[in-house]
């Protein structure tokens, strides 16, 4: 057999691309020796999806045979961009052997581009019929007898010429040459694609063919399989195992901890608001917040949306000057969303100092402050952290793509998404944010128009621009980086219309008004007992209380706190106070869903053996003022157990007020903002309200189960 030094790879590149550089990666892997012909030529091979071409990889060949002395060394020729190994030359050559002829060829079961010779090809018992140029192995001698009459154009097609000399019974036998049809060495991808699947072994991965139950040496994703090679990439031979998780992930890592902060690269964050979002205030506060020096920071915001220019404008009054640089495109510009992220891609591109553009849409919630220095250290041309919609399978990136470009599902997605692998991987689609490297828009990506399309929306266009150039984008999920909103069903018609948010985005609805103690109540023993079986607890954030308060004052109509109340059954009102229902501000089936969330499992808690659906007839916020009503009469509850939740501080807004639980001679006269008082409604629990003596005081009162 022959030895291993014997052997030398040739592969064609007049650019190093990203597929070139995960084809060394692989090759040096399995210690191959390679030489790149062809570097720094300008490749006039033709475009190999369209048409025919290559012939510029026959000729530089034939140079580089015609050197060669040595008559037992061995060439293998393969493609590069779209190529992995996917085990080493020792396997290669012992199947070299098994073929038992001098020039073996890989073999497709599609023939191109000539199909009119299909009948001159050699019959195979089982396996591929037709030969594929993208790989093949031969002596030195017979390589150059291979390509001795070669004397076509640099785009001719180097399959044809060779397919030519294959069917030529005569060539065939004087070369030598037999096809790999059960693909023991090479593996072409396109019209094998149902053939192929990953097969982990310990600590590394390769390809088997089902259909000949072979495991393939090298992987070829030829002609429209790009993507493929690029997901088969993602494992072969090692990028990611079941055994050692992602390898690649901590190469070529560019890391900034030892750079000074006037050292760190300048990133152009692009912010894009093209629909009303919920939560936005807290988008500005996170950016605040990102772990980045803001003096190499420049924004480029663009807001097509009147309903946020209240929130864009407070953010950038209070803290645009932090940053180096602002660009504000508003509604009035009437700028759609493709022409603006061309616009912010090219503030990127024409601006020398800027090293990389941020993309980030409204919706995303980012949690962690430490996602661009990640995204900046992976050191990837486009690389996005990937964010999920809470509970849902949605995320910002596709594994693969239908045969009309939209989204499919790959064999991975859902252990991605889920996190079960967890690495960088090369997909096909990324939106909603991702770091892409300026020096990319500077030298692949000049085209002013990336995002433009008449048929396909601005971020499919994107993509399938970047693809078309042979630019690898990646998901990142080796951190927890956030999450998206769901934008579907935001009423505008409010004040603060985020407290609505409790059924479409719950989690950010908890994170905002949800009292940072809630969580710890059951843990830390939180809950207190001020008087008998009467309970007291923190629910509401502050700004929970600041936002419930301040809707009740925008909407206005307070009850004029007479015994007559049409907005009750029957009419009467026998305790009654200055008041605005719930259900005046369509707020009744949010306020159920919070007491039946966050108060119902404290209810069965302290009082055993009861269970509440949360039902109530009457929930309502009552304001109380020295010169309006002050105070409340002792009385009973109609319900089951009440929910009075202070909605303001005593001391600091109002002085006074608190409640009094008669049987019991026992007050609690120190309301605390946020915290929750319940206590059962009827029989033992005659109770008053204590007068308020300055300023105002709100409480939202429930009267649950009556």
């Amino acid at each position: 057999m022959p030895t291993l030094e014997k052997l030398l790879v040739l592969t064609v590149a007049t650019k190093e691309t990203d597929g070139f550089r995960r084809f060394l990666r692989s090759a040096k892997h399995f210690n191959y020796t390679v030489k790149v012909l062809g570097r720094g030529e300008k490749w006039r091979g033709g475009d190999y999806m369209s048409a025919p071409g290559g012939g510029q990889k026959v000729r530089l060949l034939k140079v580089a045979v015609e050197e060669m002395k040595n008559e037992d060394n061995i060439i293998l020729f393969i493609d590069s961009y779209d190529v992995v190994f996917a085990s080493g030359p020792k396997e290669l050559l012992k199947k070299f052997q098994q073929a038992r002829h001098k020039v073996v060829f890989s073999s497709e079961s599609l023939i191109w581009p000539d199909r009119h010779l299909e009948d001159k090809h050699p019959h195979v018992r089982e396996g591929n019929r037709f030969l594929g140029s993208g790989g093949f192995i031969g002596y030195v001698p017979n390589i150059k007898e291979l390509v001795s009459d070669w004397t076509g154009e640099d785009d001719d097609s180097d399959q044809l010429f060779f397919t030519k000399i294959y069917i030529d019974p005569a060539k065939r036998k004087s070369i030598n040459i037999t096809l790999d049809s059960k693909c023991r060495l090479f593996q072409n991808l396109h019209g094998a694609l149902d053939e192929v699947v990953l097969k982990f072994e310990n600590g590394r991965v390769r390809a088997r063919n089902v259909l000949y139950d072979t495991l393939p040496v090298i992987i070829h994703g030829n002609g429209p399989t790009k993507l493929q090679i690029n997901y088969l990439g993602n494992y072969i031979p090692n990028t990611w195992t079941f055994e050692t998780g992602c390898t690649v992930c901590h190469e070529d890592l560019r890391p900034l901890t030892a750079l000074k902060e006037s050292e760190y690269p300048l990133v152009v964050i692009g912010i894009f608001i093209q629909q009303p979002t919920p939560f936005v205030t807290v988008f500005f506060e996170r950016l605040l917040k990102l772990q980045y020096p803001k003096n190499r920071l420049k924004l480029f915001i663009y807001n097509q949306e009147v309903h946020h220019e209240r929130q864009v404008n407070a953010f950038l009054q209070d803290h645009g000057s932090l940053y180096q640089d602002v660009r504000f495109i508003g509604p009035e510009e009437d700028i759609d969303g493709a022409a603006s992220r061309n616009l912010g891609f090219d503030m990127c591109r024409k601006d020398k100092d800027c090293d990389y553009f941020f993309s980030l849409d409204i919706e995303v919630v980012l949690k962690n402050e430490n996602t661009l220095k990640i995204l900046i250290e992976q050191n990837l041309p486009i690389v996005a952290p990937m964010i999920t919609r809470a509970g849902r399978l949605w995320s910002n990136f596709w594994g693969a793509l239908s045969a009309d470009g939209y989204y499919a599902r790959s064999e991975d997605y859902v252990d991605v998404v889920q996190g079960r692998r967890a690495g960088v991987w090369n997909v096909p689609y990324v939106s909603s944010v991702y770091l892409v490297k300026a020096s990319l828009l500077r030298s692949e990506l000049t085209d002013y128009e990336l995002f433009t399309s008449p048929i396909l929306d601005p971020d499919m266009t994107y993509c399938h621009n970047v693809r078309n150039k042979g630019i690898f984008m990646y998901v990142t999920n080796m951190h927890s980086f956030g999450r998206i909103l769901s934008t579907e069903n935001y009423q505008t018609s409010h004040l603060h219309n985020d407290l609505w948010q409790i059924f479409e985005n719950r989690v950010d609805w908890e994170e905002r008004y949800i009292h940072e103690n809630y969580t710890l109540i059951m843990k830390d023993k939180l809950i207190e007992t001020p008087c008998p079986d009467v309970y007291w607890f923190p629910v509401f954030s502050d700004i929970a209380c600041d936002h419930l308060v301040e809707e009740m004052e925008h909407f206005g109509k307070w009850s004029g706190g007479g015994n007559v109340d049409k907005r009750i059954q029957g009419g009467y009102e026998n305790v009654p106070t200055i008041d605005i229902h719930m259900n005046q501000i369509n707020f009744e089936k949010e306020w159920q869903k919070f007491l039946l969330e966050y108060v119902s499992p404290i209810t069965e808690k302290m009082y055993p053996g009861y269970y509440t659906r949360a039902q109530f007839e009457l929930a309502f916020v009552v304001r109380y003022k020295p010169d309006e009503q002050p105070s409340l009469r002792p009385h009973h509850d109609a319900s089951t157990f009440t929910i009075n939740i202070a909605l303001n501080h005593v001391g600091l807004d109002f002085q006074g007020g608190g409640c009094r639980f008669l049987r019991y001679d026992c007050s609690i006269q120190a309301p605390r903002k946020g915290w929750a008082l319940m206590h059962p409604g009827r029989l033992t629990h005659y109770h008053e309200g204590l007068p308020t003596t300055a300023g105002v005081r709100y409480i939202a009162v429930s009267f649950v189960d009556p």
